[in-house]
Formats: structure tokens, sequence, C-alpha cells
């Protein structure tokens, strides 16, 4: 299986662009699944505080737009992120978009609350549900951004038999060294491979990005990584890698 993991601009003004090097990538490298970053087709809603509900509105209308160019993509599994709004509440939700049709499958439960990332300011808890999705790749575990530091769910979608673990994500480029280690630790613990897509550049707040996009082993060998330079990768994993490491230490443990 091919695996495509991604950096796309915060700035709107450079993403068309940016898509349009993604299709050539996808179109030359024919990945079965490509990963987006968090609500990627937005401004950043929540670097300020003061909440605006009609922002969020032409956030969801944007997504629901760039969907439809999925299907460029090929014939991929397509997983990200999305703003929705479910009975009035305002949700970060991770998907699995296939064959043309857009699932929700998780929906974001820990919530960053500081400047430059006032979520629980923005938007609401989802349901605390780590399931895994099933999906024309095998099972998916989601771990949006900050759901990467609670290990036990990494462990739990690896008793599930996840062998990818998506994780969606927007943080800054001050960090990036410390979520590459998160994203290793979540990889081991599930004993599955890590995928993650972020935003990158730097936006009209001044908010650097930090990119790193990554793929990473069952046992935390980082196998690839995207830069500015570089900001798509795609590699060939082996899930049977996967299911032999649920069998390995750390994962045969008991709690």
């Amino acid at each position: 299986m091919k695996v495509t993991v991604c950096e796309l601009p915060a700035e709107m003004s450079d993403l068309s662009d940016a898509w349009d090097q993604l299709l050539a990538h996808t179109h030359r490298h024919k990945p079965d699944v490509v990963l987006l970053p968090e609500m990627p087709f937005f401004t950043w809603l929540a670097a300020a505080k003061k909440v605006d509900p009609a922002r969020w509105t032409k956030a969801v209308e944007a997504h629901d737009r760039w969907q439809q160019r999925f299907a460029d993509l090929g014939g991929t599994t397509v997983l990200g992120s999305r703003p929705i709004v479910v009975r009035g509440k305002r949700l970060n939700e991770g998907f699995v978009w296939e064959s043309g049709k857009c699932r929700g499958v998780h929906q974001k439960y820990y919530l960053p609350d500081e400047a430059g990332f006032w979520e629980a300011t923005w938007y609401q808890r989802g349901k605390n549900e780590f399931a895994v999705a099933e999906s024309d790749a095998g099972p998916v575990g989601f771990l949006i951004c900050t759901e990467v530091w609670f290990g036990q769910h990494a462990r739990d979608y690896g008793r599930q038999g996840a062998g990818l673990i998506a994780t969606p994500r927007a943080t800054e480029w001050a960090s990036r060294d410390k979520w590459l280690a998160g994203g290793r630790a979540a990889a081991v613990v599930a004993g599955a491979f890590g995928l993650s897509s972020n935003r990158s550049g730097t936006d009209a707040t001044g908010l650097r990005w930090g990119g790193c996009g990554w793929v990473i082993g069952p046992d935390g060998d980082v196998i690839a990584t995207t830069s500015e330079g570089s900001p798509f990768a795609t590699v060939e994993i082996d899930l049977l890698q996967a299911e032999r490491a649920k069998k390995t230490y750390p994962r045969y443990v008991a709690d």
C-alpha cells in the first residue's frame, strides 16, 4: 500500500497552487491513501480568542467546496478533519472520503485553549469515542492533533486492529520536534503506521506553522517526513508489519 502525507500552506491565497502540486504528485505516485492536515481549507480560526460563528459557517462551506475536488486525487482514500455543525454544536470532525462519499468517523475530544489555539473557545468537544474507522485501507484510528498526547487511545486503537494512526495537525514551527516524538510514541504504542499532515508557512497573524508531515513505522522508525522544500511524501508500507508488531513488546504487555 502507498500512503501520502503532506504540508499545505496556512495562507489561503497559496492553497490553489499547492493543491495543483499535490495533484501532480498523486498522479505520479498513485497512492492508496492521502492524509490532509487539520481543517486545512480555511484560515486558522482559533488564532483569535473572540468567536465569530459566521466565520465558522464560512469555514464549513469552504471545506464542503474543496471536498468536491477530492476525486481529482484519483482512486484514493482521503483522510483529514473538517469543521462541522451538529445540532447547533461546532465540532472538528475526522473523516474518511472514498468513492465520492465523505463519512464523519471521529470528533476531536481533547481541545487546547491558549494563545493562537483557542480551540475549546471556538468549538465544542465531540463524543469521547475512539473507535477505529473502517476504510478501503483497513482499520484507521484518528488522533487529531492534541489527541496524539493521550496514549491510552493509541493503545486502544492497536487492540482494535488499526494498521494506520491518522494525525491531521495544525501545529507551530517551534514545537515540531516535540510533535514528531509524540507521533513516534503513538505508533509504537499502537503497533501501527503513524501518518500526519500539517499546515506550513507563515500566516497573516505572523504564526509560523510547523509542517513536518510524517510516516512512522510501528516500532517508531521515521520512514519519511515533509519539509517546505518537499511538501509531499509518498512511501510504500506493508500492513502485515503492523499486524506482527501488535504481538511484540510493548503491545502484548497486559494493563
